[in-house]
This record gives structure tokens, sequence and C-alpha cells, in this order.
């Protein structure tokens, strides 16, 4: 017989063999919803849009996209279209005029004698013209250039023996970049341009001049290369300096490969590291090539720097900036973003995910209201009075979240995150050129990984950092609106005989 104390110890027992047993199920569906938001998110990452505009999209028109961008016939012209809520006439879209800086040519058209007879038998009077526009291409053109040199002599001193007078003396030749070889301003500012502004490879363009009959072999244009970054140091130099000297750096990291690296595997990764800062009205953009992701690396961009250091929440930046009281850290709101963007995209809690995204709208188009204001006290406090509010709210609705949602879902990374960059997040408050994110600096890394998927990776560290400094100039220009064929061509001209450093940064270079 059982007793009522032998009883209530079963049911005891299985009271808490009950409980263990919910928690394990609870243990499991949070793996089960984190295993879900992670498939989730890589589905997305290999199938889905890059873009993280939040409108639903699909990939209906990915496989049609030239239909869909070719003009519309004479007939479709006024073939209504029906879109939900209204009706509209597709129009055919009008042709933007040519640039007024592209030369011009002119072929005149004249009627001939016969057509200039009118059907009652006079003569017609020209009186006026029309003038059509058409867009026509040259090759590539290249000439080679022979620098004659004058040869002179003294017959008085023909045979004399004296070394310190030379019986023969040659013109010398203008001073060069690279003083020997075949390689001009013009076709070196051409080469590099072609690399790392159009993402052609040397071996491309290798095939490319042969097509023309030129030989030049990709190991000469990447000798040159490396020539030339090498000269244009003290420049690439001085362009650190102007770097440092603005209110506001921003930095940010990508990775490599390269090659012959002491002690790494060709397959292991470096980084190219991006600086971006300088004076407001002429920006700079400096990149660094680094074997390794430690801070060391970081801090030579940052070095004496002094004011706001902006960049995502990567740790390394948080232990440059440790114990320097002129180096306040301020954080990215597009990666804050990016992480609840995820979290939709993940299929948790999207309606909690939603609403953030709609909050950090909000803060850019406060951004968006006051683009036109100078950078001064009143646009600083325009800000602040437009976001005081949801920033408060959202803070709120972030620490609440905290407490109830799993840590390592999704969403709980992106609360987690948002939380511990709260006080780096809203640091941009603090200082009329600071954005709420990074998106400057990550508009320069795009160049460098478009040209990365072309060449794949850098033969030796040298070449590196070689490419590194040609990147920092190239970037630099097209900060400053420069072409940066150009600009290239002119500081390789201009450098030999100049030691202005300074005045030959895209940001000071005159042309005239």
């Amino acid at each position: 017989m059982i007793s009522p104390i032998m009883v209530g110890q079963k049911l005891a027992e299985l009271e808490e063999q009950i409980k263990r047993l919910e928690q394990e199920k609870q243990l499991l569906e949070l793996e089960k919803q984190s295993l879900a938001d992670q498939l989730e998110a890589l589905k997305r990452r290999f199938f889905g849009r890059s873009s993280e505009q939040v409108e639903d999209a699909t990939q209906q028109q990915l496989f049609d996209e030239s239909e869909q961008l070719a003009e519309p016939s004479e007939g479709d012209a006024q073939r209504p279209v029906s879109v939900k809520s209204h009706t509209r006439t597709p129009h055919r879209e009008s042709r933007k005029p040519l640039s007024e800086s592209l030369p011009r040519e002119d072929i005149h058209l004249e009627l001939s004698e016969e057509e200039r007879v009118c059907g009652c038998g006079a003569e017609l009077l020209r009186i006026g013209e029309e003038v059509s526009e058409k867009l026509d291409v040259l090759p590539a053109r290249f000439v080679v250039k022979r620098y004659i040199r004058g040869k002179y002599a003294c017959r008085n001193c023909e045979g004399s023996g004296d070394e310190e007078l030379p019986a023969v003396r040659i013109t010398p030749m203008p001073p060069a970049i690279i003083p020997r070889g075949i390689a001009t301003p013009g076709l070196l500012a051409f080469i590099l341009t072609a690399k790392y502004v159009d993402g052609l490879p040397f071996a491309r363009q290798e095939k490319s001049f042969s097509r023309y009959g030129v030989k030049l072999s990709r190991q000469r244009m990447a000798d040159w290369a490396m020539a030339v970054a090498e000269v244009l140091k003290p420049v690439i130099e001085q362009l650190l300096i102007e770097l440092r000297a603005g209110p506001v750096l921003l930095i940010d990291e990508t990775p490599v490969q390269v090659h012959r690296e002491e002690g790494k595997e060709n397959t292991s990764r470096s980084y190219m590291w991006v600086g971006y800062g300088g004076a407001p009205e002429s920006p700079v953009v400096y990149y660094h090539y680094a074997a390794t992701r430690a801070c060391s690396a970081a801090d030579t961009i940052v070095g004496n720097f002094r004011g706001y250091l902006q960049s995502d929440g990567y740790e390394a930046y948080e232990r440059v900036c440790a114990g320097r009281v002129d180096l306040h850290h301020a954080g990215c709101w597009a990666h804050a973003r990016r992480k609840f963007f995820d979290a939709r995209s993940g299929g948790g809690k999207s309606g909690a995910a939603e609403n953030a995204l709609s909050t950090i709208a909000k803060l850019y188009s406060a951004e968006s209201k006051l683009a036109e204001w100078p950078r001064d006290e009143q646009f600083l406090t325009a800000r602040y009075e437009l976001v005081e509010s949801e920033l408060v709210s959202f803070h709120k609705w972030l620490i609440k979240k905290a407490e109830h949602v799993p840590p390592k879902s999704s969403l709980g990374k992106a609360v987690g995150y948002t939380l511990g960059q709260w006080e780096k997040l809203v640091r941009y408050l603090e200082s009329p050129y600071l954005s709420p994110d990074t998106n400057r600096v990550e508009n320069k890394i795009r160049p460098f990984v478009i040209g990365r998927k072309a060449w794949l990776f850098s033969g030796s560290p040298r070449g590196a950092q070689a490419m590194a400094g040609l990147y920092s100039l190239i970037e630099t220009a097209k900060a400053n609106s420069l072409e940066p064929y150009r600009y290239l061509r002119a500081v390789i001209e201009r450098l030999p005989t100049s030691t202005d450093y300074r005045s030959l940064l895209p940001n000071y270079i005159d042309f005239e």
C-alpha cells in the first residue's frame, strides 16, 4: 500500500519534471527560432536583394531588364497602364543634351543645286539652319613622342682629354617621374585610371593594348604602378596630415587577400583600412593596408587626430579612443538599422523590428529637412528639437524589449547592439559636422570592393601598399569633383620639379 507521503513525493517529482521539461521546451523553441532567423538571413544574403529598402519587392523584373529599359514603341507610348489606384499613360523620356565640355566637330550639310530650286522655278533662299547633335567615339589613340635632343661639341677641346670640360654636350631630357623607359605621364595616368577607377586588371589592359599594336606586359605595368606610388609617397603622407586636420574622422575596414605576406598563408585575410575626413569643404580619403585587423592598424590612420571619430561597433575603434580626452567616439545608425532589418527579414517578431525601423527612419527624415542648412549652432539646435522625443521614446522601448526578447534571436541581437552603442549613437547630435552614420566612408570602400572582384588579390605586401596610396589620391580627387585621369596626369607631370607637396593634393591643385 502506497502511503500519502509517497504519493506527495511522487507528485512533487512529477511537477518538478514537468517544470524542467517546460524549460527545456522553451529553450528548444528559442533555439529553433534562432536557427530559423539565421536560415532566413542566409537565404536573403545569397538569394535576396542587396538593397535594404523596407518596401516589399520581388525579383520579377530581374530577367527582363532589357525589355523594361527599352524605349516604348510608337503604339506602346499611347497604351494606358493601370497601377492600383489610377491609370496613367507612359511617355517617352526626353533625351538629355550632350555635355558642353565635349569637343564639337561641325559637319555642314546643304541642299544640292537642283534641290535649291522651288517648284515655281524660283531659287530658294537660305533663311537659317537646324543643328542636330550625335555622339561619336574615337578609339584610344597612341602616339610615340620622339625627343630629339641637340648634341654639341667643341673643336678646340676635342681630344684634349680634359674631363672637367667635356667636348660633347647633349640637351638633357625633361625631368620625369620614371626617368628611364617609355612611359609618359599620360600613359601612366591612363593605366592607373583603368585599374583603380574602371576596375580593369593589368592582364585585361595587356590584351586591350595588343589590339592597338602596343606590346605592354602586365608585369611592366605593375612595376610602373609601384614606382609611381613610391615617388608619390610625400604627397600621400601630406594627404594623411590633411585627413587629420578636420573636425570629424570616419573610419572603416574591408578584407583583402595579399600573397607572400610573411608568416601568413596566401588564402588568409588582410585588411584595407579607409579614413574619410579633412576640411568639410574639401574632404580627404585615405587608404591604409595592414596585415591585421588589430587596433594598431586603425591607430595608424587616427594618429594625433583630435575631434570626433565615427565608426561601427567594432571593438578596435573603442580601444583606439580609450584614455584619450581629445577623441570622442561616435556610432553609426546605419549599422544599428541593418540589424533590425535583418531581424525583420529573419521572420522573428517583425512587428517590433518594423517599429524600430520606423523610428530610425524619422531620424533620417530630420536630416533631410535640414540638408540645406549651414552647419552651425542653429543647425544643432534644430536637429536636437526634431529628434529628441523620438530618441527618448526609442531608448525606453529598447530597455523594455531587452527584458522580454531572447538575446540570441536576431531581434535580441539588434536590441542589444543598439543599447550597447547608445551613448555613441546619440553623439552625432554634438557636432554639426557629424551625420547619423558612416555611409560617407562606406561609399569610399565600394570602389575598392568593385575593383577587388576583378583583380581578386594583391601579389605582394609592397603591391598592396602601392595600391592603398594610389586609391587614396584617386578617391580624394573624386571626392573633390576632379576627373581622376586629369588629376593623375597633372601630379605625375609636376612632381619631378616640385617640392610643394601640399599644392599637388587634389583639394589644392591648380590646373591653370
